[in-house]
């Protein structure tokens, strides 16, 4: 159908899916394309039939060890299904405006990840530029999906991500996007080869992004260089020692400072990186973050905004799970598709 996109039919979940008399489950509401057809046809089709939300996966952990961090975030997408296609529909939620397109293809450039150590000045320069490799690969396929006039709601990988999602929005538009990104990390480090660490600043010096508001960001978890860079831009965050040490903010104005921002009504990116939540099994664990309903609200407030274009979910890692693979999976699902009906629900109500 189209190069770098694993297009997904119902076989394709087959494996994943579970049935239960009389009771209609996620899996059996949503759209699938048929991987034959044209993708930009297709897809454009899909939305004159009353599609408007695109599930997109990506299975890659060598944007965060391109960041000097660790690995694990391939499995974040799986994760995700197994438990989002199993929910019932009901009165609150039937996804049946939701299309499950599939995967960005990236499993060459994981394999060759695979053989490299970020310890290694050398080998830390080869995953930036696998990198960059991705980049093109995401930009080029939700190119597709925002000319269609579809929203996507991309799953997986590391926040490295940001940067061709951004580039294809505002590329599709043609203007400058604004994002808020849930974070204790601005993800705004120096311009020093591609990696999760530094998605948003490459956004802004290629003029992809126009305005940014981080909720959330660690104040012991960003260097200088990253908070005079921010100021610099005329970018703005609320950090987490405001919002649950000090208590000077609350989340829900923490956010509204955020989306107030964003003026001009350009087109906006919801961004949560998963490691912003206490014991989540992701790229870099903590326990002193946000518990699971903080970050529903979070992305159910920006997907009220009308210029919302899309939901970012990245840095999940189940296998970093301290009670093992099996333990992570479940619990990372749970909370992907948590976020997910957040957004869907915040769109409808």
């Amino acid at each position: 159908m189209a190069s770098w996109l694993h297009v997904y039919s119902e076989a394709d979940i087959t494996s994943l899916t579970t049935t239960r008399e009389n009771e209609q489950r996620f899996w059996q509401a949503l759209t699938f394309l048929d991987p034959n057809s044209q993708l930009q046809s297709a897809l454009k089709d899909a939305a004159a039939f009353g599609i408007k939300y695109v599930l997109l996966g990506i299975n890659e952990d060598f944007g965060p060890r391109a960041n000097c961090g660790k690995g694990g975030a391939t499995l974040g997408w799986q994760a995700f299904l197994q438990r989002f296609l199993n929910l019932p529909c009901n009165d609150f939620l039937t996804p049946n405006n939701v299309l499950l397109l599939g995967e960005i293809d990236c499993d060459d450039l994981q394999q060759l990840s695979d053989q490299l150590d970020n310890s290694h000045p050398e080998q830390l320069t080869a995953l930036r530029n696998l990198c960059e490799q991705l980049d093109a690969r995401v930009s080029h396929v939700l190119a597709m999906i925002f000319a269609a006039g579809l929203e996507p709601i991309i799953i997986g990988g590391g926040h490295n991500n940001c940067y061709g999602i951004l580039k294809a929005l505002s590329q599709t538009t043609g203007v400058p996007c604004n994002a808020i990104n849930f974070d204790p990390h601005a993800d705004f480090r120096a311009l020093e080869g591609r990696h999760s660490g530094n998605g948003f600043h490459y956004a802004y010096e290629q003029s992809f992004l126009a305005d940014y508001h981080v909720v959330g960001l660690h104040e012991q978890k960003n260097n200088q260089a990253i908070v005079t860079a921010l100021k610099k831009a005329n970018f703005s965050f609320t950090s987490y020692q405001e919002i649950q040490v000090s208590r000077e903010c609350s989340l829900t104005k923490a956010c509204e400072i955020g989306l107030n921002r964003f003026a001009n009504k350009a087109p906006l990116g919801i961004e949560v990186d998963v490691d912003s939540i206490s014991y989540m099994p992701v790229s870099a664990f903590t326990n002193c973050g946000f518990n699971v309903s903080d970050a529903e609200h979070f992305v159910y407030l920006g997907a009220q905004q009308s210029s919302s274009s899309y939901l970012h979910l990245c840095e999940a890692a189940p296998a970093n799970h301290p009670y093992g693979l099996n333990q992570g999976m479940l619990e990372a699902g749970q909370v992907l598709s948590g976020l997910v009906c957040s957004y869907l629900k915040g769109k409808a109500d």
